[in-house]
């Protein structure tokens, strides 16, 4: 025999479920979204940077991102560029005496 029963009365437990689940508030404390946004704007690189290298030095760059698999030149010039200027940094900093 086939059931007539109404879909409603089917899906009532479900939706009753999903209904708590959905009213579940997380009792985590949040960041300031007014502090994101700020720290997000400041990682936005604005400043443009041009170099020009030889062919040795390009024929170098290119063997390296084939050997290493580097997909993006960038990274790669402003990783090293930054480690050099922070070690020398690091290295020359102010002494008192």
């Amino acid at each position: 025999m086939l059931n007539f029963e109404p879909e409603n009365s089917r899906m009532k437990p479900i939706n009753q479920s999903l209904r708590k689940v959905a009213r579940k508030k997380k009792n985590t404390a949040g960041v300031d979204p007014e502090y994101l946004k700020k720290q997000k704007a400041s990682l936005v690189r604005k400043h443009r940077q041009v170099i020009y290298l030889n062919d040795s030095e390009m024929a170098a760059i290119a063997q390296y991102c084939e050997k290493f698999r580097v997909g993006a030149k960038a990274v790669l010039f402003r990783e090293a560029i930054m480690e050099k200027v922070l070690s020398e940094l690091e290295d020359n900093h102010p002494t008192l005496f």
